[in-house]
């Protein structure tokens, strides 16, 4: 597969609740370099994902593109209790697993969700 092939993959599998093979496409000594800050290896990947993807209710592949070492995928997703979250990730891939990803999104919808920021009045 390709970098952007196995990104796909990847993204198809957490989106729709197959996360054994969302995890067997990542690197056992994976990187993910989140908002939060970066995490270590496969389990912790799984434990980060994981909630996360138990709790989607839709996902939407907005865009991707790769070249031989990497990929790129934007999307949207949405869960209970915020409907629009849209993130991107950097993928870097070696002889079809992840090996780094770097996540993007904006954990406002998140914190509001949760009741921890008050929206300025307008």
């Amino acid at each position: 597969m390709t970098p952007l092939e196995t990104s796909l993959a990847y993204f198809r599998a957490w989106t729709t609740g197959d996360t054994d093979t969302a995890w067997a496409l990542l690197a056992e000594d994976v990187v993910c370099l989140t908002p939060a800050g970066p995490l270590q290896g496969r389990d912790a990947v799984a434990g980060f994902m994981g909630p996360f993807a138990a709790m989607l209710t839709h996902s939407n592949l907005l865009a991707s593109g790769g070249d031989a070492q990497e990929s790129t995928l934007v999307y949207d997703t949405a869960n209970a209790a915020v409907p629009s979250a849209p993130a991107a990730e950097v993928h870097a891939v070696s002889e079809g697993l992840i090996t780094e990803i770097r996540i993007i999104f904006d954990r406002l919808p998140f914190a509001l969700a949760r009741g921890e920021v008050v929206r300025a009045a307008r």
